[in-house]
């Protein structure tokens, strides 16, 4: 197995993604690991490399600001675009990038196509939940959706749950304004009747505060919206957490007990930290994509090259496209489909 990884993608980038890679190689021995970017720099923080890790050099860098499309036709040889060409050249299995997001669903789309059946891409995210994970999809691929986007959304993360994370029948949910069928604008109550028809485990509307409790593991939603949701719930994290933290280190001198409390908040910390899941799969294209977070470290390429070597493994792709096909909806849902949008 080969995986792409861009070494000059990221807020930190190359250090702890090169100090990532070097972390999980002894893990992964029969992986090879490709580090795409500058040579040289890549270099500065190797020492020792294993035998497993591999460096590709590429003269150009695609920053988060870039124009995704403008940025994936203009810089051929950036670290990105090197790392799809070398997927769609059959010299890597997967990819894995923590930079521009637009450009990494832009140029999986462009070099890779869609898979067969397949409307449009969509990014799932884990959230940790009262019952364990939960996954968001979508995130920001697509903000205007049809319903037939939002029920194909539905079937491949169900896939890729069951196969990661060995749930069997993972439970399906649509984020509306209320559980009733009858509320929500006209793509949710249409994507409703949809997903009634499809062979998942579809188990109504489900509302914002739902969204924690872990009633469901698949959370289904436009892109706009999932978007919003990601970065508010990052925001309400990063703020509590330093609050609480800051409250407890000043109470600390009069209540030298709070220590213990302090490691529960940083346990609790530690689950959502996203760091520990690695990244966001782009499900729907033609080839194994992993998201991460721009600020990821060593610990988040790591983690997120399990998650590429997982999903090779399990042929996510080839199960999305089989269960795809099980879905039967007529002409009529077809049309309607199309002709409801956001």
């Amino acid at each position: 197995m080969r995986i792409a990884i861009d070494a000059m993608g990221g807020d930190f980038a190359p250090a702890e993604i090169v100090k990532g890679a070097l972390q999980v190689a002894p893990e992964l021995p029969e992986t090879s690991l490709i580090l795409i970017g500058n040579k040289e720099e890549i270099e500065k923080h190797i020492q020792g490399r294993p035998v497993n890790i591999e460096i590709v050099p590429a003269s150009q860098v695609i920053a988060m600001e870039e124009s995704p499309l403008d940025a994936i036709r203009q810089k051929q040889d950036s670290s990105l675009v090197r790392c799809f060409q070398f997927v769609s050249e059959n010299k890597a299995d997967a990819l894995i990038s923590a930079g521009n997001t637009g450009a990494a669903v832009a140029g999986a789309t462009i070099f890779w196509g869609l898979l067969p059946g397949i409307k449009r891409a969509g990014i799932s995210i884990p959230l940790p939940t009262e019952k364990g994970i939960s996954y968001l999809i979508d995130v920001g691929a697509n903000i205007y959706c049809h319903p037939i986007h939002l029920l194909q959304y539905g079937i491949m993360a169900s896939v890729y749950i069951k196969y990661i994370k060995k749930i069997e029948n993972p439970r399906v949910g649509l984020l509306n304004i209320g559980e009733e069928d009858s509320k929500g604008n006209l793509l949710v109550q249409e994507t409703w009747k949809l997903m009634k028809k499809a062979p998942i485990n579809f188990v109504g509307n489900i509302e914002g505060n739902d969204l924690f409790n872990g009633e469901c593991e698949v959370i289904v939603c436009e892109g706009f919206v999932g978007n919003v949701i990601l970065k508010v719930t990052e925001g309400c994290a990063d703020f509590f957490t330093r609050k609480v933290f800051s409250l407890l280190t000043r109470a600390k001198q009069q209540f030298p007990q709070i220590d213990s409390l302090m490691h529960l908040l940083d346990t609790l910390k530690k689950q959502s930290d996203y760091s520990e899941y690695g990244g966001a799969m782009l499900l729907g294209v033609n080839g194994i994509c992993i998201i991460s977070h721009g600020r990821s470290n060593a610990k988040a390429i790591s983690n997120a090259i399990k998650v590429a070597s997982e999903s090779v493994k399990y042929q996510i792709n080839n199960n999305i496209i089989r269960e795809l096909h099980k879905t039967k909806l007529t002409w009529l849902d077809l049309l309607k489909s199309w002709r409801t949008y956001r």
